[in-house]
């Protein structure tokens, strides 16, 4: 599908947190979301919400149609889809593939790109909801893009059209890279169940409410006192 002035038609894989976030966040900024495919049901669901004017299609339809495949996947599954499409010649040259997986770069669509589509990595370092709510978030977060020299400009204007910053990281420092940001998440994320369970013992009502700004203005602080760091993680170049 071609679409006019530079827009791209898109097709996204997968309807889970991601996937209908990243086709609404695309057309915001006028690409065309040509389908998107899923086999559960709850995220077809999810997906009907989100995008309830776009199609459910299958697989093989869906790379027929797109300019631009959003695989938006577990990690564990990208490396076996990659290669089975590519076998039954489902990729198109010229194609571009991007992946959403924090700790996979490029390597792992070599199928693809010896089908001949170009590749893209590009992951939004964020938490979803798979609600609207992340369309808000993404305009201050950031995006961990990786690619081949000559296309990592394609990436970034995704990203910036998406409202997010992108980040440049290399291909062997994106497992790093992913360790990172996972780690943030899953310790934040386990202090504050901790802390709301031990406000709650002592008989507090809404202990998120009461943690709330403390939260806040301390991971402000610490994210300040850290801004050489960020300073440098900005600047990562292939």
């Amino acid at each position: 599908m071609t679409t006019p002035s530079g827009r791209l038609g898109v097709g996204i894989i997968g309807a889970g947190r991601v996937g209908p976030v990243i086709a609404a966040a695309l057309a915001g900024a006028g690409h065309a979301i040509v389908g998107i495919a899923s086999v559960s049901e709850e995220n077809r669901d999810r997906a009907r919400a989100m995008l309830p004017e776009v199609p459910i299609l299958e697989i093989p339809l869906l790379l027929e149609r797109s300019e631009l495949v959003i695989l938006a996947i577990p990690e564990a599954e990208i490396e076996s889809l990659v290669a089975g499409l590519a076998a039954t010649g489902s990729w198109q040259p010229g194609q571009l593939v991007l992946h959403t997986a924090p700790g996979l770069g490029c390597a792992v669509l070599a199928p693809a790109v010896a089908a001949g589509v170009i590749p893209l990595a590009v992951h939004p370092t964020m938490v979803f909801t798979g609600t609207s709510l992340d369309l808000v978030r993404m305009r201050e977060s950031y995006f961990a893009v990786t690619a081949p020299t000559p296309v990592l400009p394609i990436g970034q204007a995704l990203v910036v059209e998406m409202g997010g910053e992108p980040i440049i990281i290399a291909e062997a420092n994106r497992a790093a890279y992913a360790d990172a940001v996972s780690t943030a998440a899953s310790f934040s994320a386990s202090i504050v169940r901790q802390s709301t369970a031990m406000l709650a013992e002592l008989g507090i009502e809404s202990p998120g409410m009461v943690l709330g700004p403390l939260l806040r203005s301390s991971v402000e602080t610490a994210l300040q006192e850290a801004g050489g760091d960020f300073d440098l993680l900005r600047g990562i170049q292939r």
